[in-house]
């Protein structure tokens, strides 16, 4: 079954089609691929495979009675644990809500229902989607398939490493401050961060409200701008989202790049990049020169001055989020307490983990009299400047290339001890979303010792069909799934 389990979503809708596979096929090559794969990886939070096999059996009997079905019926997915999802465990990966049943769905989720796409399940993150690793989790920490000893990225690194396992063919995270496109990176897989506002943010269990926004994490690009087809669009149940023309991102896939210009930000380049990262990226800017683009250095001085405004503006706004959970209103309520100020600071005490104390505690503080225009007014300020100086660059090129991560997965507890190394890791990837702009991950090679290296295209906003139709034409040239796999290595 595991040729099934590695086919991209397009390949499995022509076999659909073509009647060469059925719903209930694929559903369960990935259930038996679960069965298999998932005590090694520990991508899932909760299972809904039985759910699934029934789904499956409709849409395969609405198919033989010749009813219509839409394109991408009986196609299963993972969904991260953050979005809600009616009548299942939405957990956030936290004990604070290891009870919580959503009573409704997100609009992403209502969108996929729509579709007949069958989830498979809710996958594993860091807790609260804070941190880099998915070691944050407070139910287990999931494994790279690459390496079973090295984290998968975060905090989407249930989605990630679900769908570089083969897990599921395609799956849904968020992205905070690169939270599907570094996990995407150290998976080997694609992961879009879309503009902020392009999807509904409904439903999604908010971290950081202004920087927060749901995105694809899948095997190739094409299947990214499919998944991007289906979850974008306006949501008037969300004041955030934007009302704009519905567009077809897989249109302009293969669309020549020849005369494209491409800005590679010399800053992104500086110390503490690997150097193995550094000499794919490297091959990779070699690449499009050979399509035809046109590449250029140029300078783009903000990931120092993003990565401090993000852990402020972020921090602040999970402060205020997260106040909802005191064990009265949501969540997690603690056994003993004889007072109220006690039930509070028990139940938030139990039942948040030591990486969101550290953030609730961080973002009360620079929310606080006294320290509100040294901290919290100055980040907004550089928010602004972040903003203006994407607007410049996007003026002279169409396309932006960094790394995605200064480094490749690391070793499982090698960070944890060091929480300011880990927001380091960070440093990419958090400007993309202060700025609002969109940006995809994709795999440009391998390091020394056999791990994915992500190379990040960023796009001006709402102009993800130039960054997509830029990384499918790279990845046709190089051809990354053909000739690396994950090993599953201990």
């Amino acid at each position: 079954m595991d040729n099934i389990t590695n086919l991209t979503v397009h390949e499995l809708v022509e076999k659909l089609k073509s009647n060469e596979l059925t719903s209930e096929e694929i559903t369960k090559a990935y259930i038996d691929r679960i069965n298999d794969k998932e005590k090694d990886v520990g991508a899932f939070v909760t299972l809904t495979t039985d759910d699934a096999e029934k789904k499956a059996s409709e849409i395969d009997n609405q198919r033989k009675e010749n009813k219509e079905t839409p394109q991408f019926a009986g196609i299963p997915i993972g969904i991260k644990d953050n979005l809600c999802t009616k009548g299942v465990k939405t957990t956030c990966s936290s004990k604070m809500l290891e009870n919580f049943v959503s009573p409704y769905d997100a609009t992403v989720v209502e969108k996929l229902n729509k579709e007949g796409i069958i989830s498979l399940g809710k996958l594993n993150m860091d807790e609260f989607a804070m941190g880099s690793s998915t070691e944050n989790s407070a139910i287990k920490i999931t494994h790279n398939p690459w390496n079973l000893n090295r984290v998968p990225g975060g905090s989407s690194g249930g989605s990630a490493a679900a769908v570089a396992g083969d897990l599921v063919p395609w799956a849904l995270g968020s992205d905070t401050g690169g939270s599907i496109r570094e996990p995407a990176a150290f998976c080997g897989v694609v992961g879009l961060k879309p503009t902020y506002g392009l999807v509904s943010r409904y439903g999604l269990v908010a971290f950081a409200s202004s920087l927060d926004q749901v995105g694809p994490i899948t095997k190739d690009v094409k299947d990214n701008a499919m998944l991007l087809n289906i979850i974008a669009g306006h949501d008037e149940k969300d004041s955030t989202s934007y009302d704009i023309e519905k567009k077809d991102y897989t249109k302009n896939l293969e669309k020549d790049i020849k005369g494209i210009k491409i800005g590679v930000p010399k800053e992104f380049f500086g110390e503490g990049i690997n150097e193995t990262v550094k000499e794919q990226l490297n091959k990779a800017i070699e690449t499009y020169k050979k399509l035809g683009a046109i590449v250029e250095e140029t300078s783009l001085d903000v990931a120092q001055a993003s990565l401090a405004a993000y852990y402020i503006i972020a921090c602040a706004e999970a402060s205020s989020n997260l106040g909802r959970f005191d064990g009265i209103r949501y969540g997690y309520r603690a056994k003993d307490y004889t007072t109220l100020k006690e039930l509070y600071v028990n139940s938030r005490t139990e039942g948040f983990g030591d990486e969101v104390k550290r953030r609730i505690i961080l973002g009360t503080y620079v929310l606080s009299s006294g320290y509100y225009d040294a901290y919290y007014k100055k980040a907004q300020k550089v928010r602004t400047y972040v903003k203006n100086e994407f607007d410049k660059a996007f003026q002279k090129y169409d396309v932006l290339l960094t790394p995605v991560s200064p480094n490749t997965a690391f070793k499982i507890g090698e960070k944890c001890n060091n929480p300011m190394e880990m927001y380091l890791a960070d440093i990419c990837t958090v400007s993309i979303n202060i700025a609002g702009v969109p940006a995809i991950s994709l795999p440009c090679g391998v390091d020394k010792e056999g791990m994915p290296v992500g190379m990040q295209l960023i796009g001006n906003r709402f102009e993800e069909e130039k960054i997509l139709n830029v990384a499918y034409k790279f990845e046709q040239e190089i051809k990354f799934r053909e000739n690396h796999k994950p090993s599953f290595k201990k």
